[in-house]
């Protein structure tokens, strides 16, 4: 079952991503633009890089993560590629 949040963009469906946070529509998990963000990107830049996002989205996005930081750091942590496991020719 589909839960909304407070958030007008933001749901969790158990069916996606096992009910991780995503952007409803597209489907776009909210770490994946916490992560760009946390990069350095601007908000509103990351519908350039993610242009099926609106700048609407990207901002519910960012405000879903300040209000369950806790919640969305253990996500990214818990999907983050050990470093072992990336081609060093990627880092580089």
């Amino acid at each position: 079952m589909i839960q909304a949040t407070r958030h007008r963009y933001i749901i969790n469906d158990p069916a996606i991503l096992s009910g991780e946070p995503i952007v409803e529509g597209p489907r776009t998990p909210v770490r994946a633009i916490v992560e760009l963000w946390r990069q350095g990107e601007s908000a509103e830049s990351i519908p350039a890089q993610l242009p099926h996002l609106t700048l609407a989205q990207v901002f519910d996005a960012l405000s879903y993560y300040s209000d369950h930081h806790t919640e969305m750091n253990a996500a990214i942590e818990r999907n983050r590629i050990p470093e072992e496991l990336v081609d060093p020719l990627i880092i580089s």
